[in-house]
């Protein structure tokens, strides 16, 4: 990420947007389960929330020096924070109850590799788990807001076809505003 979307990241002002639009609605009606796994958490806003929300809780961060300081500051909680590629996950299969990412997909940097991340979510998910989460919607201030920094918008639209070629079942997906959600369940019994 640039400096700007290190700073707003962190700030005051997207902690509260978090807490009381995005997250809330998110995860409407989801249920997580026992063990999630948080995508992207960056410098952890996210995870702060959704610490609340579940027993037990793992974080998957690309960024070393974000993964380590996240990892400083949730030790006492006993909350796991791992440094890796979403892409090709350190995780056994079947591990999670839900996978969740919160405005992180846009920064996977090809469509190819966001594939591959539906598919390693698939993958690590209980069958019957849950693949959740919301990303951002294009517009000229996601673009300046991106300058020097990755930005490949997922269509909200294609998204069901690919998470279904993942192996999901049950996608949905939602527009907000200037973002979308969705929800996909990995079957009960593996069709693939």
């Amino acid at each position: 990420m640039n400096h700007l979307h290190r700073w707003y990241c962190r700030s005051e002002l997207w902690k509260r947007t978090l807490e009381t639009e995005i997250l809330p609605w998110a995860l409407q009606g989801v249920e997580l389960g026992e063990h999630v796994l948080e995508i992207g958490p960056g410098p952890g806003l996210t995870t702060d929330w959704l610490e609340t929300r579940c027993r037990h809780l793992t974080c998957l961060e690309i960024d070393p020096d974000l993964a380590r300081s996240l990892k400083q500051r949730k030790a006492s909680r006993g909350r796991q924070v791992h440094c890796g590629d979403a892409t090709v996950m350190p995780y056994p299969d079947g591990s999670f109850s839900a996978v969740v990412l919160f405005t992180v997909l846009h920064h996977v940097p090809s469509p190819e590799k966001q594939n591959r991340l539906f598919t390693e979510a698939y993958r690590v998910s209980k069958p019957g788990g849950v693949f959740a989460g919301v990303d951002s919607l294009p517009s000229m201030l996601m673009k300046l807001f991106h300058i020097g920094d990755t930005m490949v918008p997922v269509d909200p639209g294609a998204l069901p076809a690919r998470l279904e070629s993942a192996g999901f079942c049950n996608v949905t997906t939602e527009i907000g505003a200037g973002r979308f959600r969705f929800t996909a369940r990995r079957p009960l019994h593996a069709l693939r």
